[in-house]
This record gives structure tokens, sequence and C-alpha cells, in this order.
């Protein structure tokens, strides 16, 4: 199976191209461009650079949130566009899981954590292997509960994702377990990891039609939030 794979979640985009398991080609940029500017470009790159066209491609594999809003919007219209264009279905892969992919077979649990703002992240843990294991799912929460989640189940533990450069010293100051931090290579969003659960979660029939592709944000937009305090202020 021939799967592209994009994640625009964060601030790094990333584009991959994996056949049967393996990554042909994969392309990461985190250097503040927009997302907007980048997407495209990249997958013609990548396509390009692993000798195959557009036509080739079985189905695509998408970072389907949560993160940030303006970069899951413009990876979903761009995704939707290929998939219309193409008449190919895709794959929604949820951001943390891919993110819990990058360090598969981790001793212990993996934590995924991004920076959701406002002393949140967008977090989760699983246990990681040829397939991934739920033990708590992605969610918004407070950094200090998301600690004492973990401190809860007791394992060790590695970390991965933005939340990491924002969090670490309180992380130091209130884990409890054993942990790790993820290195760089591993601790940003990459295609190949949405790519390689695409291919998993399509064999267990969760490929869509790109008409029916959703993204999961867990919560609302900083001007949706904005807006009902306003409206409240208003009452």
């Amino acid at each position: 199976m021939n799967i592209l794979g994009i994640d625009s979640s964060g601030n790094t985009a990333s584009v991959a191209y994996i056949t049967d398991g393996v990554v042909k080609a994969e392309f990461n940029i985190n250097n503040k461009k927009t997302h907007s500017e980048t997407l495209l470009p990249m997958i013609d790159t990548i396509l390009k650079a692993a000798n195959v066209d557009m036509e080739s491609i079985d189905m695509i594999a998408v970072a389907a949130g949560p993160g940030s809003f303006t970069g899951l919007r413009i990876g979903a219209s761009t995704v939707k566009g290929l998939g219309l264009a193409l008449d190919k279905e895709v794959i929604p892969v949820p951001t943390l899981h891919g993110l819990a992919f990058n360090v598969a077979f981790s001793k212990g649990v993996v934590a995924p954590i991004m920076d959701a703002r406002r002393n949140q992240v967008y977090a989760g843990i699983y246990r990681t292997g040829e397939k991934l294991e739920v033990i708590m799912d992605q969610d918004a929460l407070d950094i200090h509960d998301f600690i004492e989640k973990i401190n809860e189940n007791g394992e060790e533990v590695t970390f991965v994702g933005d939340g990491i450069s924002v969090f670490k010293e309180v992380m130091e100051e209130e884990l409890k377990v054993p942990y790790h931090f993820a290195p760089a290579g591993m601790n940003r969003q990459r295609a190949a990891s949405i790519a390689a659960l695409g291919e998993i979660y399509a064999a267990q029939g969760l490929a869509v039609k790109s008409d029916d592709f959703s993204l999961i944000y867990l919560r609302k937009s900083q001007a949706e939030r904005e807006r009902e305090e306003r409206l409240k202020q208003g009452e």
C-alpha cells in the first residue's frame, strides 16, 4: 500500500511517502513558514524524490488533531482537495497517536504533550509497539492535572512533543516516576509516523471518504472563546 502522510498540526510541517511499511521519502520543516506556503511544494518534492506520481497514492493519512487550529485547517483543506481530485480515501490519525508512535517500543509508556496555551496541554498516555495501546487517550487538560495522571499511572515514561520545552521545569519538579525526554528527530510531529499508523488504521477499516473527514479539536478556538467572553460581558 502506498500512503501519503501529512502533519500540519503544530509548528512543524511534515510530509512523508511510505510503501508497505517502508519510508521512501520524508520532508520536515520547522522554520515558522506558514503551512499554506509549504505543504503542496513539500508533497511535490517528496513524490519526485520517490520517483512516483500522485496517481500512485492509495490513501492519504493526516494528523486530524488536536493542535494549531490554523495548521489543522490548512492540512484538512489540502487533504480534502487531494482526496477529491484523486478519488482517494483519507485516514484520520489523532495527532498524539502519531507523536507517540515516534518513539515506539519505548520502555514503560509514552506521553505526547503539546502546548495548548493558558497552562493547558493536549496530552495522552500510550503503550507503544507494533500497534498503539491507549492508557489515557488525548485530551485537553491542565499541566498539573496531567502530571498527576502520569504519577498515578506509576510507570516509567518517555515524553515527546513541543510541550516539553514549555513545561520541562514544572515536570522535573512534580514528576515522581522515572522519565525521559525524546531527543531531536523524535520530539516533534513526523508524517512518517502518521503514515505508518495510517496503514494500521486503514487495515482496521478506519479510512473515510474525503468529504467525510473531520478534525478533532478537543476545545474551542481562541477566537471562539474570546467571542463567548465578550457576549458574557455584554449580558
